[in-house]
């Protein structure tokens, strides 16, 4: 893995221009967005892994209500079925999304039902934030994970009280925006950055000073380019055309280190003046022994009793003193690989490297 890492830097730092981003993968247009949806409903057709009518009253009423509506009366009867278990079901409707097209769904459990697996989901309604209904879920549950017990053992894999329906919400509503009603055309950066928004411009401006003779683009701010497309063009051809431009984005020299898997990432602009380091490892092995004590033979007051034996080790390895400094990320991990460190230690380093003024980059502990 270590190998293939360094392959695959050393194949980045030879070819800049693999750095080279279409800008639709930088930014995106201002006000065209997803919305949530979400609803409530029930997956059926459950293996006797639904909820708990009795633990779970929702469930049952939710059951009563949907058959009531079918023209079933159920009311006063105790209903005892495992097979039913009441989700919450959230989906994302993209932007211009028109009457009849499809969006995939999440499907998760919300009472203690132990498995979705082999359940269908009924026709629910899905809200957005005002209210409206926007589309209907409907369809089979596909579960990655699965929970099987028996009288002395259970085996879980995966998380079987979540899943997804495929193209299973049918879309009932328009969103009601279109690209034409938008009156000032905007990019927004998903990283913020002034550098990167004056290279968008700049890569937008030769390219319609080249294809339409005029400059269509102003850097406003960090976050913002506004866009002025040619009169003679449309908007959806114009957006068409510029997101296929490739630029170099920049980015902020950043350290992001999270503790509890030992992960480190390194930004390439992350540079750390010359220090010298030494971490040392010192393990303390502590063993336990106790030995038991019987009294001699024909003793009439002796007493059998547990003598306590411990054994203390100390040992402590490393300890050796490197420099570590360099212009630039290949010469830092060459450096940081050359004390031969645990992904722990190096934390333990980069933090220290950190709070004395040597690390030129935000560190970001998660």
């Amino acid at each position: 893995m270590r190998v293939f890492l360094a392959a695959l830097l050393s194949v980045c730092l030879l070819h800049p221009a693999m750095a080279m981003v279409r800008i639709k993968d930088v930014a995106s247009l201002q006000g065209v967005r997803d919305n949530q949806l979400v609803g409530y409903g029930l997956v059926i057709g459950l293996k006797g892994s639904g909820d708990s009518l009795r633990n779970s009253p929702f469930t049952e009423q939710s059951l009563q209500s949907m058959l009531d509506s079918l023209g079933v009366n159920v009311r006063g009867a105790r209903l005892r079925t495992r097979n039913v278990a009441a989700v919450v079901v959230t989906a994302e409707l993209p932007p211009f999304a028109g009457k009849g097209s499809r969006i995939d769904i999440s499907v998760s459990s919300l009472g203690d039902a132990t498995s979705l697996a082999g359940g269908m989901l009924v026709a629910t309604p899905l809200l957005g934030a005002d209210g409206q209904v926007y589309a209907v879920g409907q369809g089979p549950v596909a579960v990655s994970g699965f929970s099987e017990q028996g009288l002395a053992e259970s085996l879980t894999q995966g998380i079987p009280t979540s899943g997804r329906v495929p193209n299973g919400a049918l879309v009932e509503r328009d969103v009601g925006a279109e690209l034409r009603q938008i009156p000032n055309l905007v990019l927004e950066l998903n990283n913020p950055d002034f550098r990167t928004a004056v290279r968008i411009a700049d890569a937008i401006n030769r390219y319609s000073l080249e294809r339409y003779g005029v400059h269509t683009a102003r850097e406003r701010d960090l976050r913002t380019v506004d866009l002025t497309p040619p009169l003679d063009v449309s908007k959806t051809r114009y957006i068409a055309e510029i997101e296929a431009i490739r630029i170099r984005p920049d980015q902020i020299a950043r350290v992001v280190i999270d503790e509890r898997t030992g992960t480190v990432v390194i930004g390439a602009d992350v540079q750390i003046s010359t220090v010298a380091i030494t971490h040392g490892n010192l393990t303390v092995r502590i063993t336990e022994a106790p030995e038991v004590s019987q009294p001699g033979p024909f003793s009439e007051n002796g007493q059998t009793v547990v003598v306590p034996r411990t054994y203390v080790d100390a040992q402590e390895a490393g300890g050796q003193l490197a420099v570590v400094g360099g212009t630039d990320l290949p010469t830092l991990v060459r450096g940081l690989n050359r004390i031969g460190l645990r992904p722990t230690g190096i934390i333990a380093i980069l933090q220290a490297i950190k709070t004395a003024g040597a690390l030129q980059a935000d560190l970001v502990v998660q």
